[in-house]
Formats: C-alpha cells, structure tokens, sequence
C-alpha cells in the first residue's frame, strides 16, 4: 500500500550540522513515499550540512526551527543519526523538551544509530528496550534502558536501529508504527519537564 501515511505530518528533528545523509535522506524518501508530509526541523533556520560520514555531503532546508514547532502538530517523529548531530541537538533545551512532548503525548518515534542519544537526554528510555549505534549501549543502560543488538526493535511506538546498514527495516517498521499512530502513554513517562527556553546553544 502507497499510501499509508496519507494525510499525516512527520516531523524530522536534526541540528543544523553533522547529520548522517543517508539517515535523513532514505528515511525522509519512505516516509514521503508512504503518502506522508515531512517537516525538517533544526535549532535554526536556513539549511543544515549534512555528511558521508565525516565528509560533507549536501545541505537541506529547514522547514520550521524548534522554538516555532509543536509536537501537537504532527502525527510522528524521526531523529536521524550522525555522531555530532545528537550531540549537538541534545544541548539545545528546545529540541530536548520538543522529543519530550512526543513522548508524553505517545506519539511514535523512530530514531537510528547515534540518535537515541536524544531519548536518553529527555529521559525517555527507561524500562523501554531499544538498538542504537553500539557505543551508545551504556548510556541507555545507565538510564534505565534495556540495549539489544539487533536490526530493528519496537517498542510502544518506539522504532530504533542501529546503523544506516539496517535502513530497509527501520523505513517498514517506522512506517508502519506511524500508520498505527499514538501509543499508550509508557508508563516510565514522566510530566513534562522540559520547557522551550534555549538556555543551552
């Protein structure tokens, strides 16, 4: 089926330098693919570099900066990878109170290889069993979260991968848990506690 996603928004959160390409590109093309509309979101308007592993690739254009977008507005959220891209994105407290909402509110997320640092820096991943990029196995352990080393896992709406290698089946099940649409809130889910104030850049 084409048109899964149809009538839906996603929301692609990214710093503005040091995405991996291939994490954005290929997921954003399935997404697209699927029927959905995508919004590339970054801490600041313009265009984000995004790189072949340490070599700069190409630039894209931000659709709406974090301070000026909701979660309430979209049905899904994907964190590409990228080692400086969720290093960068999770000191900005904007983007971390932004995957905080879409946490709170159930709302699916995907996120591969570096980018569930993301997730532990809103506090989001314990009791949840998720994949990541292999050195980010022991922050996810220290914060509550159960690690596996496999292709893709699903969690309650939560979609993680380990490298751009395992994309083919981040794309279907990210897919399909964004068709599926809001999740039982987890019960690990906390109130909100983040506040977009960009006391952090």
């Amino acid at each position: 089926m084409a048109n899964e996603l149809s009538g839906k928004t996603i929301a692609i959160l990214v710093a503005n330098e040091g995405i991996e390409q291939v994490e954005l590109v290929e997921p954003r093309k399935a997404l697209e693919a699927a029927g959905a509309t995508t919004h590339l979101i970054a801490p600041e308007s313009g265009e984000v570099q995004a790189f072949n592993h340490l070599d700069k690739a190409d630039t894209f254009p931000v659709d709406r900066t974090v301070s000026d977008a909701e979660a309430s507005d979209y049905d899904g959220l994907m964190l590409p990878g990228g080692v400086a891209n969720p290093d960068n994105l999770r000191m900005h407290e904007d983007a971390v109170a932004f995957v905080d909402d879409f946490v709170n509110a159930g709302k699916p997320i995907a996120a591969i290889c570096h980018a569930p640092w993301m997730l532990v820096q809103a506090d989001a991943v314990k009791g949840r069993t998720l994949t990541s990029w292999p050195s980010l196995q022991t922050d996810i352990r220290n914060a509550g979260g159960e690690w596996v080393d496999e292709e893709v896992v699903v969690d309650q709406g939560l979609v993680t991968s380990r490298a751009p290698d395992d994309i083919p089946a981040f794309n279907a099940k990210m897919i399909e848990e964004f068709t599926e649409g809001e999740h039982e809130v987890h019960e690990q889910a906390r109130p909100a506690r983040f506040e977009k104030s960009a006391i952090l850049s």
